[in-house]
């Protein structure tokens, strides 16, 4: 029988867990989008969103999602012709490379596949050699959802600045924004990108982009940059629609307003600690569970994972047959193999996600830990014994004695 009943737990690396505060700010009337409350909440976002982002530097927000949020800082900052170096360490960096070159941009991409971090010192030798500075900007995730791969982007810039390249650095930031530490300005980032449904906690709809004085100029540089992407009126509106290039998305605005005071309640630090934890306890079941059996974190070296999502794979068909059973006897969502397709796997249904982000504690994190064992046994995929105590005992060390 089918125990799915209550609530169902969507476990997938975005959309995150909404929280019952973010869905009963936006549970009200549509407020005046002309005058009032709303003009003032909207004022009030930037230097919270800053903060999130730990920079002093400048952010837009657009209605799109987190592609919304790719096209927008390419076109803001590179024109048809011009060149980009995407660094691709699975499926979402790759994306945002084809993104550019469907907006006329000439893409150079090192891919350095789905099991391993950007290679500092190939980027080196390739920026050297680019003697007449035909590279324009350098694209990197930081986390990439669909391999759970977490690269160095502090020392991504200081090869940059060591080549004495000019490029621009363009960083997605849309799995790791308020789970993984990033400091934009200390580690020299010109542009982020993010979105709202993930670490900030609000339903899909907003997206962000963060960009340096360095960065403003090279957009004041441009010779057209599209008025909907244009994040000039974005960030220095003279009426207020103009931060959104029309009308405001205003239950989305609130809930925003929400999440980003639950964010400052909690702080920063503790939030990235919570998560770090609660990541750990993840990789101490799927280790236990990978001793004996088909499964294998996608990430072998855990100072490289990400600390909001967990890819892994086990073998096909057992990675579909698992998220299918979870999600049918137990309400529990997994994510699918995204981008992980192999020759031998050409559906990835030997892959599967757990996503750890944003709104989520350690009851349901051992929650869904213990319907993902429910179903290995149920399934009889062989796997190592007390995955879930491994888990336990990660949790039950990072508390404080009362």
């Amino acid at each position: 029988m089918s125990l799915s009943q209550g609530r169902q737990y969507l476990a997938i690396p975005g959309p995150s867990v909404i929280p019952d505060r973010v869905l009963q700010a936006m549970n009200q009337p549509c407020p005046n989008i002309y005058d009032g409350d709303l003009i003032e909440l909207t004022h009030s976002l930037a230097p919270d969103l800053k903060h999130v982002a730990q920079t002093k530097g400048n952010v837009a927000i657009y209605i799109a999602n987190g592609h919304g949020a790719w096209e927008a800082a390419v076109s803001n900052v590179l024109a048809p012709d011009d060149t980009v170096l995407v660094l691709a360490t699975g499926r979402f960096c790759i994306g945002w490379g084809e993104m550019a070159q469907n907006l006329g941009v000439n893409v150079e991409t090192l891919d350095f596949g789905t099991h391993d971090t950007i290679n500092l010192e190939v980027v080196r030798d390739h920026l050297r050699a680019d003697k007449n500075g035909r590279i324009k900007a350098v694209m990197a995730v930081h986390v990439d959802t669909s391999t759970s791969i977490r690269n160095d982007i502090s020392e991504l810039r200081s090869v940059i600045s060591d080549t004495g390249h000019g490029a621009l650095l363009m960083v997605d930031c849309i799995a790791s924004l308020g789970c993984d530490e990033f400091l934009m300005d200390d580690w020299g980032v010109d542009i982020m990108v993010s979105a709202c449904q993930k670490g900030l906690m609000t339903p899909p709809a907003l997206s962000f982009v963060y960009f340096s004085d360095h960065a403003a100029s090279a957009r004041n540089k441009m010779e057209r940059v599209s008025s909907y992407w244009d994040w000039n009126p974005r960030t220095n509106p003279n009426l207020f629609y103009e931060y959104f290039c029309g009308t405001a998305p205003t239950q989305h605005l609130l809930g925003l307003r929400e999440a980003l005071d639950m964010i400052n309640e909690e702080g920063l630090p503790h939030i990235w600690e919570r998560h770090k934890v609660l990541a750990k306890a993840v990789w101490a079941s799927c280790e236990t569970w990978a001793q004996s059996g088909p499964l294998k974190l996608n990430v072998s070296d855990e100072n490289l994972r990400s600390k909001a999502v967990t890819a892994l794979s086990i073998g096909a068909p057992n990675g579909m047959q698992l998220r299918k059973w979870t999600e049918n006897e137990a309400g529990l969502t997994l994510g699918i193999g995204l981008g992980m397709n192999t020759l031998e796997d050409p559906k990835a249904e030997g892959s599967f996600r757990i996503g750890h982000m944003g709104h989520v504690n350690a009851q349901m994190i051992m929650g869904a830990l213990g319907s993902v064992q429910a179903g290995l046994i149920a399934l009889d995929i062989p796997h190592g014994v007390g995955g879930l105590d491994a888990a336990a005992q990660v949790l039950a060390n990072s508390g404080k004695p009362y």
